[in-house]
């Protein structure tokens, strides 16, 4: 069953509202008191999700416990106005809070408005969502009075974020910060956002386990980025930088911009970049975290 906090019959077209998140529960409930061992993560930007099928084949095949996803899509033209995250929970059993990024102008109408945006999904029970709202955005995407609506121009409403969720995992409780930094502007704005995110996960202990993941669209091996998340006590789910994570092609090697990172009570393993799946414009990562 799938449930819009606060959200009315029409969905409003202002994303920043209290009605920008919606949430769903398709997991069974857990039966155990105590956490697992470890769980397996997915961090993956879909694209949409244009290319569905192959998208739930990779997921279900990856058996996650705790997947974080950017870019789905609700209402929009281009998927066939599904409700991107909600069919994947529904398919693979899973619960989920799917975050409005942006209210994409050129997919839907102001009856029947059109979304993008962050996807939290868990066997597990997902409790008190938020999202945090970029102070510092990109102007590129605000619509302008003399351009028409139409797909090219991606005019939207709205702005970059994080979707934050607490994960229950037996009688233990973890944090997830899901990201997507923007796609235009510079790395210093990229940075503030990030910050905005580290400053937020100060409220919970140092001992408490967090995850900081998503599409960075930032190289942070290469930027003051990793030395302030040095200091802020996360560090990377990778052993060593990770492949590219999106595509290369004939004029463009592929970039490393989608991350995990983690903090506190966490230990990681078994990470890797799933570079043979093909169902979207990045590729998934997956790893398995021990809660110690």
């Amino acid at each position: 069953m799938a449930a819009v906090l606060g959200r009315p019959e029409n969905p409003s077209m202002d994303v920043t509202s209290g009605q920008e998140i919606e949430t769903g529960n398709f997991a069974p409930a857990p039966n155990v008191l105590w956490p697992p061992s470890s769980i397996r993560v997915v961090d993956w930007n879909i694209n949409r999700g244009l290319k569905l099928s192959g998208i739930i084949d990779f997921l279900h095949s990856a058996g996650a416990d705790l997947i974080l996803l950017q870019e789905c899509d609700l209402n929009a033209r281009r998927t066939q106005r599904l409700n991107i995250a909600r069919e994947i929970a529904r398919k693979l059993n899973l619960n989920y809070v799917f975050g409005r990024e942006f209210q994409e102008l050129a997919q839907g109408s102001s009856d029947s408005p059109a979304f993008h945006g962050q996807a939290t999904l868990s066997r597990w029970p997902l409790s008190n969502p938020r999202i945090i709202r970029f102070r510092k955005q990109s102007s590129f995407w605000r619509p302008r009075w003399y351009l028409p609506d139409i797909e090219p121009l991606q005019e939207r409403i709205g702005g970059r974020m994080a979707l934050v969720t607490e994960v229950r995992i037996g009688s233990r409780s973890l944090v997830s910060y899901n990201l997507h930094l923007e796609s235009r502007g510079d790395d210093r704005l990229r940075g503030s956002q990030l910050d905005e995110c580290l400053d937020d996960a100060v409220r919970y202990k140092h001992a408490s386990p967090v995850i900081l993941a998503g599409d960075f669209n930032l190289v942070v091996s290469r930027t003051a980025a990793a030395n302030t998340l040095k200091r802020a006590h996360f560090q990377s789910a990778f052993s060593k930088e990770p492949s590219q994570t999106t595509p290369g092609s004939l004029f463009d090697r592929g970039r490393t911009i989608d991350w995990v990172f983690i903090r506190g009570a966490l230990r990681s393993d078994r990470a890797s970049v799933g570079t043979s799946v093909s169902a979207s414009d990045h590729f998934p990562l997956s790893v398995q975290l021990a809660m110690t």
